[in-house]
């Protein structure tokens, strides 16, 4: 009886598990009209704004600089960071259910933690292109040249996809028991984890050790540069100097502490909260806000966007108010 006992609590392998569940935010069925409407609204936002500054970027030669060439491929990864987790959490309202498969779950975490890595890598290369602008002005055409834009770009990118695959391919040797619900909208990697029967020491230790290189060397990169930015213009004689270099780095440095910060706020409040609700609205706000808010943070704040985005809804007859 004893051996039959541990054959039924033995876990299964990945290859038995079919689907997992994905809890949501609320199980209450009133409110699932509510956050169906809610979320397709940010989506949308969110795909039409990044959309915009895309096309507005491409149709004017005066933002084909390489900051804009950045703020291009940030909001491409921000269409893509919204899209590998809103339109499932839609579907699955639209449907009532909450089933995910096996296969469209690890899909769903290498292409988070691909766009997460990429809008990591961005931002650092946007702070690095604002301090050769400001710190080495003279030398900022010769730097930031076109090869080094694209090969930063490429890197990024490389790392990112190593990153998504590295921790997806770990996640294919664990075994799963029976409870195989995550209290997310979306498969995120720690959940996963949590999930596993087998022995997670080395996915553990995988995610922190990568997760510090990854995620800490941009953010030293990004802190770095704006000490120096910061040193530079305060040694600038005309306020009107100090007023333009600090202009220029505003929305970088607002979308910085949007990203970082909810970032932060979500580790801060799974570290000291036991609640999974509260985790997954706090997961919410990294995975979903800051992409909604870019676009409008580069328009309103930046005179050349501004100017590229009057000009677009100027001569297109579809954005003409």
């Amino acid at each position: 009886m004893y051996h039959n006992k541990i054959q039924n609590v033995k876990p299964e392998n990945q290859s038995g598990v079919s689907e997992f569940l994905l809890l949501g935010l609320s199980e209450d069925q009133e409110l699932q009209p509510l956050l169906f409407g809610l979320f397709l609204s940010v989506y949308l936002v969110t795909v039409l704004g990044n959309l915009l500054i895309i096309v507005a970027v491409s149709s004017d030669p005066h933002l084909h600089t390489p900051m804009y060439f950045f703020l291009s491929n940030l909001s491409l990864t921000d269409i893509g960071f919204s899209t590998s987790t809103v339109p499932r959490m839609l579907r699955n309202i639209q449907r009532q259910s909450k089933i995910i498969s096996y296969a469209g779950c690890l899909t769903q975490v290498c292409f988070v933690l691909i766009f997460a890595g990429m809008e990591n890598f961005l931002l650092a290369a946007m702070a690095y292109d604002r301090y050769v602008a400001i710190c080495h002005p003279l030398r900022y055409t010769a730097i930031m040249n076109p090869r080094l834009c694209v090969l930063l770009i490429l890197l990024s990118l490389t790392i990112s996809i190593a990153d998504g695959l590295l921790h997806t391919l770990m996640l294919l040797r664990l075994s799963f028991c029976t409870d195989l619900e995550i209290p997310h909208f979306f498969c995120e990697l720690d959940q996963v984890i949590k999930l596993a029967c087998s022995d997670t020491l080395i996915n553990n230790i995988l995610v922190y050790v990568v997760t510090s290189v990854l995620g800490g060397v941009p953010l030293f990169g990004i802190i770095y540069s704006y000490i120096k930015i910061v040193s530079s213009i305060l040694r600038m004689p005309s306020s009107g100097g100090k007023h333009k270099a600090f202009s220029t780095c505003g929305s970088h440095l607002s979308v910085v502490s949007l990203f970082y910060g909810t970032a932060f706020g979500v580790y801060i409040s799974s570290a000291v909260t036991d609640s999974t609700r509260k985790t997954a609205v706090a997961s919410l706000m990294y995975t979903v806000i800051p992409q909604m808010l870019n676009p409008f943070i580069y328009s309103l704040r930046n005179r050349d966007m501004k100017g590229a985005l009057r000009k677009l809804t100027g001569t297109s007859p579809f954005l003409r108010l």
